[in-house]
């Protein structure tokens, strides 16, 4: 849950010079970490010992000095985990070698954690008190809306961390909300399509979601972006990153405003969702560069994480279903054969004749995916896998 600090400038001038002081011990520490052995060296247990006390001597206290360590720990995990899994290249590689031989940066501004015993809420108040390197500051006030208010008095536990973002201040705190009783006996599943001239359509006589509106926005932003890298100064650099946060925050909210509607609708009737799963989607599709240029440019695994965990905190069933063939199956008779999606909108069944929208046609088919394998999973004795109308009912992932 994420509100918004609201500091007088001199306390604005605190929380500036602790983000800085715990980001330039956070710099220090990797120094000192690269010239070790190994990785077994840099976890936080190895690095306690003898980082510990110069943390402190930085003007950390305690538990701030922890988390610095802990920062650095998670950095050379992450960092470890990414080599192995190929995302930098092979081994002998120069940006490899590059990587492995480079200490771990982090930025003046990078977010700092604060547990409880460094940062207090008072949700009455509306303020906080935290640890700074200056003191602890009280009554620093905060804003947001009434419902992130009551969830975090409710169900706010954890670490809350502390990030400064176009020059304004935030604080990111950790809430665990238990999940609601699972719908058990749903009745039927609404089938969602994720796709590229509407990000979503749902099997209710297609629904469709952020469609021509959105994809004229994101054509315009890319066009923004060719003039900015076209000139490829250092303050042409900085609007692009400071775009880039942008539109990523636009799409965050298209996400929610999509998730929330999809789930909202199934648990109004009672029913499920079914999802296609797009795991590795960016490498399996062969597609024109316009569409490639669309299909890279969508977070659908974010919007895939929104929709599992609303459905979650809804009781409403999730099942995330092979999405092969649901293109080209027919929804009403089954028949599946390539010529049956002529165009990127239309489904004309060369079976049936049927004429539907294809995205339409294609999230009916994800629900009667879903259907099947819920009942598979949940009712193995009353699952009737004869009338399943899509290909390859297996699927991938069911929650």
């Amino acid at each position: 849950m994420q509100v918004k600090l609201t500091p007088s400038p001199e306390v604005a001038v605190a929380l500036e010079a602790t983000l800085f002081t715990c980001n330039n011990a956070a710099n220090w520490l990797p120094w000192r970490a690269q010239g070790r052995e190994d990785d077994r060296d840099r976890t936080r247990k190895a690095l306690q010992p003898f980082a510990y006390a110069e943390l402190k001597a930085r003007g950390l206290s305690a538990q701030p000095a922890l988390h610095v360590i802990r920062k650095v720990a998670d950095a050379y995990a992450t960092r470890k985990a990414n080599l192995k899994a190929g995302n930098y290249g092979k081994k002998d590689s120069t940006r490899y070698q590059r990587i492995v031989d480079t200490p771990v940066r982090f930025r003046p501004d990078a977010a700092q954690s604060f547990d409880d015993r460094c940062l207090s809420w008072q949700y009455d108040a509306g303020t906080v008190s935290m640890w700074t390197i200056t003191g602890r500051i009280r009554g620093v006030p905060f804003v947001c809306s009434p419902g992130a208010l009551k969830m975090l008095s409710g169900y706010r536990k954890g670490e809350t961390d502390l990030i400064r973002r176009d020059g304004s201040w935030y604080l990111i705190a950790t809430c665990e909300i238990p999940a609601a009783e699972l719908n058990t006996q749903p009745s039927g599943f609404l089938g969602v399509d994720l796709g590229i001239a509407n990000i979503a359509t749902t099997s209710d006589e297609g629904e469709t979601f952020a469609g021509e509106k959105l994809n004229k926005y994101r054509r315009r932003m890319m066009r923004v972006r060719a003039e900015l890298q076209a000139r490829g100064t250092k303050s042409a650099k900085r609007k692009l990153k400071k775009r880039a946060r942008r539109e990523a925050r636009h799409a965050t909210h298209i996400n929610h405003v999509i998730s929330k509607r999809i789930v909202t609708e199934a648990e109004r009737t009672g029913r499920g969702i079914g999802l296609e799963d797009l795991t590795g989607i960016r490498e399996r599709v062969r597609l024109r560069k316009p569409q490639r240029v669309a299909l890279h440019s969508w977070a659908f695994a974010q919007l895939a994480a929104f929709v599992k965990y609303k459905a979650e905190r809804a009781g409403v069933p999730f099942v995330q279903v092979d999405p092969a063939y649901t293109s080209q199956t027919c929804s009403w008779c089954g028949h599946t054969e390539k010529a049956n999606r002529p165009t990127q909108e239309l489904f004309a069944c060369r079976s049936c004749g049927v004429v539907a929208h294809a995205d339409h046609n294609a999230a009916r088919n994800i629900a009667a995916r879903a259907e099947h394998v819920w009942a598979a999973i949940n009712q193995p004795h009353a699952a009737d896998t004869s009338g399943a109308p899509a290909a390859n009912p297996a699927p991938l992932r069911a929650w």
